[in-house]
């Protein structure tokens, strides 16, 4: 699944492409890309229709698209195989369009949703006063929103009695943070994924948060991490932050510190990168 920086690459090219431009009319082609929809395809085409769409904002991993004269907003869940793509309107279709979405202008191009695997989709959803999508209000802000309270997530880390890993990956503490760039978090601050955060102080807490938001802001970069052709943005490009990784995917590679070994272990359906050196297992769960 797309983390905070393949979403925030997605959340630009819209903001360049698609803001401030209104719905002449939206074609759902697969009942699935709209099932979060719950009054179905033909309501949310027709409650799109003629409206003018704000500038695209982010929350973590989470996206959505504000209707400018409306307190609603269009929520879109990239899943594993989503993409948001700006095209010519004469481009052909592609395999797996799912939504499209055309516009009053002359500008020539039209939103689509394409998704493969059909796990994502888009959805309309009235918004909070602080103009988030209701279903996303329990959503914590990520690291790289300036509003981000970094004592606050100390404090937090403390109280959940969790390990560290399990933490960065708990939306409702902080957001955007996914496997790939916890790993890679975790790696540059020498810290195995099982630690327990009852055992990090604050300088070892605020050391692990700048890692995130520095490997993270890298990763933006370059457009993001795409393993396949799944992940790209509205532009149909692929981002290149896999070849700078220096944890994940890495198994049986020399860590780039130390030289050892970097290993592989499963955890929570799905796997874990570290080096046993440079990140030692913590007693109670060796």
């Amino acid at each position: 699944m797309p983390e905070l920086p393949e979403v925030e690459v997605v959340r630009r090219g819209l903001e360049r492409w698609v803001a401030g431009r209104v719905v002449a009319d939206v074609e759902v082609l697969h009942p699935r890309a709209v099932r979060r929809h719950l009054a179905g395809g033909e309501d949310f085409a027709a409650r799109l229709k003629g409206h003018r769409i704000g500038v695209a904002r982010r929350r973590g991993k989470y996206l959505w698209l504000p209707l400018a004269d409306t307190d609603a907003s269009v929520l879109g869940h990239l899943g594993m195989s989503g993409q948001l793509l700006v095209q010519p309107e004469d481009a052909p279709d592609e395999k797996h369009l799912r939504i499209r979405v055309r516009f009053q202008d002359e500008a020539g191009t039209e939103l689509r949703f394409v998704d493969q695997r059909t796990f994502g989709g888009l959805s309309l959803h009235d918004n909070t006063p602080d103009g988030l999508p209701d279903v996303i209000a329990h959503i914590a802000r990520d690291p790289l929103d300036p509003e981000f309270d970094d004592e606050a997530f100390f404090v937090a880390l403390r109280l959940k009695r969790t390990t560290v890993k399990r933490a960065l990956l708990d939306q409702s503490l902080i957001s955007g943070v996914g496997n790939i760039y916890a790993d890679e978090a975790l790696w540059r601050a020498r810290l195995h994924y099982d630690r327990p955060t009852a055992t990090l102080n604050r300088p070892k807490a605020a050391e692990l948060l700048g890692h995130a938001r520095d490997v993270m802001n890298a990763a933006l970069a370059v457009g993001g991490t795409s393993f396949d052709s799944l992940y790209v943005n509205v532009n149909g490009e692929s981002g290149y932050f896999d070849r700078s990784l220096d944890a994940y995917g890495r198994e049986g590679e020399p860590c780039r510190r130390c030289g050892t070994a970097m290993r592989r272990r499963a955890w929570m359906n799905r796997s874990s990168y570290f080096c046993p050196k440079c990140q030692r297992v913590p007693r109670a769960a060796s």
